[in-house]
C-alpha cells in the first residue's frame, strides 16, 4: 500500500522568516514581531514603546512606525503569495490614517497581496490596535518585482 502523497513544502514561511528580518536594521529597532499569516497575507505586531510616540502627552504610537510596520507586512505578504523570496521594491504606499491608536496599545499590521503580475505586486491592508473592524489605518501599495540582481553580472 502506497502512502498518501504529502503536499510540497512551502518555499517561503513568514513565521520562520520574520525573526531574520526583525532582528536587524530598522525593523529590528522598531521591535516588529510576527503575529499570523495565511496564503496571501501576513500580520505583524508593532509593540507600544515610549520612544515611538508621536507626542509624549498623547501616549499613542506615531504614524511613521506604523508606516514601516505596513511596509514590512506588505513585503512578507508578497513573498508568501509568490511562495518565493526575491527582491522587491516599494513603488507606492498610500496610508490613510482613520484614527489614532489607543493609548499604550500595540498596533497590528495585516497586509494582503491580492494581485501578482510579471513585474508588480499589489497589496491592501489595515493597521489596528486589537480590533480589525475598527482600524487605525488602511493601506494600498504597489511593489516592483526585481527579476535580476543588479550587483551581479548579467547571466549569473
Amino acid at each position: 500500500m502506497d502512502a498518501p502523497a504529502s503536499p510540497p513544502a512551502a518555499k517561503f514561511d513568514p513565521a520562520a522568516a520574520t525573526p531574520f528580518f526583525t532582528s536587524r536594521g530598522h525593523a529590528g529597532w522598531l521591535g516588529l514581531q510576527y503575529s499570523d499569516h495565511g496564503d496571501d497575507w501576513v500580520e505583524l505586531e508593532l509593540p507600544w514603546r515610549e520612544d515611538l510616540l508621536g507626542e509624549s502627552a498623547q501616549q499613542v504610537l506615531a504614524s511613521g512606525p506604523i508606516l514601516s510596520l505596513m511596509d514590512m507586512a506588505s513585503g512578507l505578504a508578497i513573498w508568501k503569495a509568490m511562495d518565493d523570496f526575491r527582491a522587491i521594491a516599494t513603488l507606492d504606499l498610500r496610508v490613510d490614517y482613520v484614527r489614532p491608536a489607543r493609548v499604550k496599545a500595540s498596533v497590528f499590521g495585516r497586509a494582503q497581496c491580492y494581485r501578482l503580475t510579471r513585474s508588480a505586486a499589489f497589496v491592501r491592508g489595515l493597521a489596528h490596535d486589537g480590533d480589525g473592524d475598527d482600524p487605525v489605518a488602511h493601506i494600498q501599495a504597489v511593489f516592483m518585482k526585481i527579476a535580476v540582481d543588479p550587483r551581479k553580472p548579467h547571466g549569473d
